[in-house]
């Protein structure tokens, strides 16, 4: 393999900036004399010279000139690269990438993102919010937020937000005008806020459930999004009805903008949960994120 002389590249491109062994001794931390042999050794190997050097100056050679030009930014920028993953003994750095779906934002990662960088400031965190099933290996992902259910089993999983239900959910001025379903059939002649699977297409359909009965109603309606602020904004508007995690429309059902509806077939979940691969294959930086997540998940208990 051909030798890089990454150093004494490096001490030239000083030398250049200052026009001065002195100065850029000093900045360095390095002797004047060991820069420039250095510098030297840099100029046999290349074979041209780079600087001139009288007694009083130094100035560059067109060759050099060309190479502070050409190397200086480059050089300059993997040096701010190193000084950005150099870590003190013990900190955390890197990054975490995570796959998560648009009901985690405001439920879970609102707050855990604060608290997670006000602990460790020098990893960056980077959420990719989509409400499709998104494999989180062939995604480069390190970790991802989803039900249970949709969690392979050879996942490691951490639960983040406690038990809840998904439930039918209408404004009262639809209930008004529309009527109130009272069995899961109804809602086949109700107007309802749709979505579409992400992997198909298909249109989504309700799950539904009482005792060991449950139900999957096509339903329709005048309004189809993968946009879940946008479902509820139709559904407090009276567009239509909505199927939503109930603790997402905590907020509208106590302020009166939506009631919940064929409560008695509202199916429960265990909650979201953080998934990754492995414990062994985590980063620094993955296994910072799910130390704070379960923090912050005990504290929500």
């Amino acid at each position: 393999m051909a030798f890089t002389p990454l150093n004494s590249l490096n001490a030239f491109l000083v030398v250049a900036r200052h026009l001065s062994y002195a100065a850029a001794a000093r900045d360095l931390g390095v002797s004047t004399s060991a820069l420039s042999q250095s510098v030297r050794q840099l100029e046999e190997r290349i074979g041209v010279p780079l600087l001139i050097r009288t007694s009083r100056s130094v100035a560059l050679t067109d060759a050099g000139h060309r190479l502070l030009d050409n190397a200086g930014p480059a050089v300059e920028q993997a040096l701010e690269a190193l000084k950005h993953v150099k870590a003190q003994r013990g900190e955390v750095t890197g990054r975490v990438r995570l796959t998560v779906p648009s009901a985690a934002v405001t439920l879970i990662l609102a707050e855990l993102i604060p608290r997670f960088l006000a602990k460790y400031p020098k990893v960056e965190v980077e959420a990719h919010v989509d409400d499709r099933l998104v494999n989180s290996v062939a995604g480069e992902f390190d970790a991802g937020i989803r039900l249970i259910e949709a969690i392979d089993r050879d996942m490691v999983h951490v639960r983040l937000t406690p038990p809840t239900r998904v439930v039918v959910a209408g404004a009262p001025s639809y209930l008004e005008k529309r009527g109130v379903p009272t069995k899961p059939e109804d809602l086949l002649h109700h107007d309802c806020v749709c979505t579409r699977r992400g992997t198909t297409g298909d249109p989504w359909a309700w799950e539904l459930e009482r005792g060991k009965k449950s139900w999957r109603v096509p339903v329709r309606g005048p309004v189809t999004t993968n946009d879940a602020e946008l479902m509820r904004a139709m559904a407090v508007a009276g567009v239509g009805l909505l199927y939503a995690l109930e603790d997402r429309i905590k907020d509208e059902l106590d302020a009166g903008k939506l009631r919940v509806v064929l409560e008695q077939y509202a199916p429960a979940v265990p909650g979201l949960y953080l998934y990754f691969p492995s414990r062994s294959q985590g980063s620094p930086a993955l296994k910072a994120f799910v130390e704070v997540a379960r923090t912050v998940a005990k504290e929500r208990s």
